[in-house]
């Protein structure tokens, strides 16, 4: 299916975005508020965030729950793009941080959880996912199959409204063309069997969903 978004067409929400200062969630900052959002950025680190209109950052840590849904109250839609790609047990840090996440959204009644999810758990034949191939980088897989126990843990949380956004298998700096095809369960390919997306369109398609929900309870993908 192809896709194109223009700025400007959303009404505006109040988002929590935890990771804002990250790769990917940096690139959700910058979207969410050319689109006119007022984002709370919730960071371990607030003075790594840049000063800018209708932004707010604030000191979060994922693994206290009751103090993040103080925090989340009021908000219209929680961003995720955590990660624990700095830790030394990446997997199970992972894990604990999402439970956490997910236990906050719970207290503070926020109505939608959005999540940056991982490629690795996407399908490249039947029963077969791309974090098991034999060529799948090892610097990446506790990362991998992190976002992978995160998406069952999703799938298992049915009180929740949630949306996982995988991004295609190579996603990287580019342009945000608003261009793109969006998919479900299956890795993305283009004729020459190649899987990508620049993380400004990742941006746009994340803010498309929580404008126009149609992934709702539900994992989806991206690629050109």
């Amino acid at each position: 299916m192809r896709h194109r978004n223009l700025i400007g067409k959303d009404f505006s929400m109040n988002i929590a975005l935890l990771g804002a200062s990250g790769y990917i969630g940096s690139a959700l900052r910058a979207e969410a508020l050319a689109r006119g959002h007022a984002v709370t950025a919730l960071v371990g680190r607030p003075e790594r965030i840049p000063a800018a209109p209708n932004l707010t950052a604030r000191r979060a840590d994922v693994l206290d729950a009751d103090g993040l849904a103080q925090l989340l109250r009021g908000h219209d839609a929680v961003l995720s793009a955590f990660s624990g790609h700095a830790q030394d047990d990446v997997r199970g840090y992972y894990m604990q941080g999402m439970r956490g996440i997910l236990a906050a959204v719970r207290t503070s009644g926020v109505p939608r959880l959005l999540v940056v999810g991982g490629a690795g758990s996407l399908e490249v034949a039947p029963g077969k996912q791309v974090v098991d191939g034999p060529d799948f980088p090892a610097q990446w897989k506790a990362s991998a199959e992190g976002a992978r126990d995160a998406l069952n843990l999703l799938r298992d949380t049915p009180d929740i409204d949630w949306t996982m956004l995988s991004p295609a298998a190579m996603i990287s700096p580019g342009q945000r063309t608003g261009v793109f095809r969006l998919g479900g369960d299956q890795l993305l390919v283009d004729a020459n069997g190649k899987s990508a997306i620049s993380v400004e369109d990742y941006a746009v398609a994340m803010l498309d969903e929580l404008a126009q929900p149609m992934h709702g309870r539900a994992r989806f993908t991206l690629a050109y």
